[in-house]
């Protein structure tokens, strides 16, 4: 029975272990995507602008994180940040009390930046990921809202 116990307990830990590293190397790339424009910086961010709203995603707010970082006298590459909104999954979180925790997640982020190698890349929360362990309304809304927005923007990136 203790020879049971310890394997238990010992197979526990290397899980545990391995588990916090994955976390730790991978983490980022699992909660957050990256991919590369076929475009240059200028006609992504007008293409993600039109196509989004083709879809019949609104663009509330462009944040010209480049500028705002010229004015506290710091200098960066090229980068905007688009918050994103589609009134009909918005509603889906809005309305309800228990889903309203997920808002400050709201509206749909997606930065377009230039990289020191000079070319555009585009990166996004991976919501359908984040949306694990969530109650039933936000997971549906929020896969869905990750769904259409890779289709968006499958119009900008390099597919591989």
């Amino acid at each position: 029975m203790k020879k049971y116990l310890l394997t238990a307990i010992t197979f526990l830990v290397i899980g545990f272990v391995a588990a916090t590293l994955i976390l730790l190397l991978k983490g980022t790339s699992m909660m957050m995507l990256e991919d590369q424009s076929r475009f240059d910086f200028e006609k992504t961010v007008s293409g993600l602008e039109d196509i989004s709203k083709a879809h019949g995603w609104s663009v509330p707010t462009i944040h010209n994180l480049q500028k705002s970082m010229e004015k506290a006298g710091h200098e960066v590459n090229e980068i905007k940040v688009f918050a994103l909104c589609n009134p009909s999954h918005a509603i889906n979180i809005l309305q309800g009390d228990e889903e309203r925790v997920v808002s400050s997640m709201m509206p749909c982020r997606v930065a377009v930046y230039v990289k020191a190698d000079g070319k555009t890349y585009l990166s996004r929360m991976n919501s359908k990921l984040m949306s694990k362990g969530m109650n039933r309304n936000v997971r549906s809304t929020m896969k869905s809202a990750f769904v259409e927005m890779e289709e968006i923007l499958s119009n900008l990136v390099i597919s591989e």
